[in-house]
């Protein structure tokens, strides 16, 4: 199983620590150039899960869209539109499948 973790801050809180505001150039677009949406993007070890690859977790199907300094190895985050929603799914492991790279 891979470590998973309920993350808003994957791509959310990213733009902050950039001193990135909304409506600047690049806000909410990940890794792979793609808007961060809830319920599709994950943040990858692109060294393990190519970007761009469909993955299946627990029946639910995301897109590996973004990477993370802190997403290594066997680590997933997957992407909530809030905080208190990454807190609720908090960390987890689950068998993690590649449908499509």
């Amino acid at each position: 199983p891979l470590r998973l973790v309920g993350s808003e801050m994957c791509i959310r809180d990213r733009p902050q620590v950039l001193r990135e505001k909304p409506g600047d150039f690049g806000y909410g677009v990940t890794a792979s150039g793609a808007v961060v949406e809830a319920g599709r993007t994950i943040a990858v070890d692109s060294s393990v899960i190519p970007l761009g690859s469909e993955i299946v977790i627990d029946g639910h199907t995301y897109v590996a869209e973004d990477t993370g300094s802190a997403i290594k190895g066997n680590r997933i985050d997957i992407y909530f539109d809030t905080h208190q929603e990454a807190l609720n799914f908090g960390v987890q492991y689950a068998d993690v499948y590649i449908i499509k790279n």
